[in-house]
């Protein structure tokens, strides 16, 4: 039987490869190099395009500084503010922080035009916030623009019908729209026709009446739509009329409004042909005939004898006695 050779300790230096070995053990093959580094800048790609792709539609969530937002880039469709509802949103803020981002879009590297979300805006201003949420957003138009500012605050809020009919009519003032029809089916395409239609109704109101109008927003809808008719009607200076003096709050200005619709406007009345009467004839005059029939003699007598009457008498009788 072969006998086993016995293994002694390892020899740590016959144990350690040549570095010319060593560096070719732990070189990686170039090939591998190169696969890893090009998935590694595709990956990045992708993340950099869905990063950009999620800014452009509005689904990446930024943190912006609160003094590069323009709060007025658009015309706003809200005109007031209820101050309980503005507390309530800043104790809301305060308790838990931003919790829906406002909407805006770019207008420069460090300005941007907000869109929607305007009473978020004034009430992280109103608590000294030096930052907002904000998601940018990029629409085609201005058009589309005005669209998404009327959708987030129909969803949100509500509008009164007057500020719907209001940003409809500056929104063809400005030349957003080429007509008012064109920015009523824009803005509330969404809304039911008859909707539409009412809100139409108030931007007639709106253009007569909104710089004497001082509770514009309290006008609900069934005495909206009377002041349309009226205005409609030609009694637009009537209501403007009584609006001149001040007023103390949205009943007593309602109340002035429902007075000139109750009262019915007399120069829309039909016109009756006034037809002077003709004085009476006057009475003949009356005088006296004293007949004297033993003479055969006629007296006659009175303011109506006069010298043509005689002269006609006197023809008379000329024609009877030849």
């Amino acid at each position: 039987m072969a006998k086993r050779k016995r293994l002694g300790p390892v020899d740590a230096f016959a144990a350690t490869p040549a570095p010319e070995v060593k560096s070719a053990l732990s070189a990686r093959p170039p090939i591998a190099v190169q696969a890893a580094e090009a998935a590694s800048a595709d990956a990045f790609d992708r993340v950099v395009e869905a990063m950009e792709t999620a800014r452009a539609e509005g689904r990446l969530v930024q943190k912006l500084p609160l003094d590069q937002i323009v709060a007025d880039h658009l015309i706003r469709d809200r005109l007031a503010v209820d101050d309980t509802e503005m507390e309530a949103l800043k104790e809301s803020l305060r308790n838990r922080g931003q919790q829906t981002p406002i909407e805006v879009v770019q207008l420069a590297p460090d300005r941007f035009g907000l869109i929607s979300g305007w009473r978020r805006l004034h009430a992280l201003r109103a608590l000294k916030s030096d930052s907002v949420l904000a998601r940018l957003i990029t629409p085609g138009t201005e058009a589309e623009a005005y669209v998404a500012m009327i959708e987030e605050n129909e969803i949100r809020v509500g509008l009164s019908y007057y500020e719907r009919a209001r940003i409809v009519l500056r929104a063809e003032q400005e030349g957003v729209y080429p007509t008012r029809k064109a920015a009523l089916q824009s803005l509330f395409a969404n809304v039911s026709r008859a909707k539409r239609s009412k809100i139409g109704s108030f931007v007639t109101v709106v253009e007569a009446l909104d710089d004497v109008l001082r509770f514009p927003t309290d006008l609900g809808e069934r005495l909206g739509l009377q002041v349309a008719k009226a205005i409609e009607a030609g009694r637009g200076d009537d209501l403007r009329a009584v609006l001149d003096a001040p007023v103390v709050d949205a009943g007593q200005e309602q109340e002035r409004l429902r007075r000139v619709i109750d009262t019915p406007d007399l120069s829309a009345l039909p016109v009756q042909k006034m037809v002077r009467a003709k004085p009476p004839k006057p009475a003949p005059p009356r005088g006296e005939i004293d007949v004297n029939e033993a003479e055969n003699e006629i007296r006659l007598s009175g303011p109506g004898v006069t010298e043509g009457f005689k002269a006609a008498l006197r023809a008379w009788l000329d024609r009877s006695v030849s």
